[in-house]
């Protein structure tokens, strides 16, 4: 597939890019995608909800009748289960919900991503661009200028870049990540992927076989 560079402006310049087959073109893994995305909302998950059982409740241990003659059930400590105040049963633990995700399960991932985004047309190549001091409404208007402000886009960059990353981070309609932080969460997130000529390039580096 075959890209026209655009540039701040929005307007298309006499380069193009062609996107690697083995990058863009694979045969897509929506199982991979699945382990993939799976594992990136695992590991966002804090796993701090705890209940107390029935020996951690502040409740009186006194004997509350008589085991005998009441005609009802026999009954202990208030800290039992069942009642009212005491003690839950198989509550939720602290507990890490992380779990592994296979190397190359994980780039195929990535890949199978990258191509759905190419079979739909959601890529945009542009010039390498700076943004000399943080503001947003200089980066706003280069998004305005592509055309994809009125969508979620992940901005792709080949180093980091301080200024860029900050003149973004209060619109929340866009994302600015190296290549080497690109995952298949944000892939698919993202309803535009938005990638300097650099990081297609280093994309290529990362990726090759």
């Amino acid at each position: 597939m075959e890209l026209s560079v655009l540039n701040i402006k929005g307007e298309a310049t006499s380069k193009k890019v062609t996107l690697n087959a083995e990058i863009f073109g694979i045969e897509p893994n929506d199982h991979a995608i699945y382990l993939d995305v799976k594992q990136h909302n695992a590991n966002g998950r804090q796993g701090t909800a705890k209940s107390k059982e029935r020996a951690e409740v502040a409740r009186t241990t006194k004997k509350l009748k008589r085991q005998k003659g009441t005609g009802g059930a026999r009954s202990g400590s208030m800290k039992s289960p069942l009642h009212r105040g005491g003690g839950t049963v198989f509550g939720p633990e602290p507990r890490d919900y992380s779990f592994k995700v296979n190397k190359k399960t994980k780039r195929l991932a990535r890949l199978s991503a990258l191509t759905y985004k190419a079979q739909a047309n959601g890529i945009t190549i542009v010039e390498d661009f700076k943004i000399e001091t943080p503001k947003t409404s200089e980066f706003v208007g280069i998004v305005n200028n592509l055309k994809v402000s009125n969508k979620k886009s992940l901005v792709i960059v080949a180093e980091y870049d301080k200024s860029l990353y900050l003149s973004s981070r209060n619109f929340d309609r866009s994302k600015v990540v190296t290549v080497s932080e690109l995952n298949t969460y944000d892939i698919l997130n993202a309803k535009n992927l938005v990638f300097m000529t650099s990081s297609i390039n280093k994309l290529e580096e990362i990726y090759k076989d």
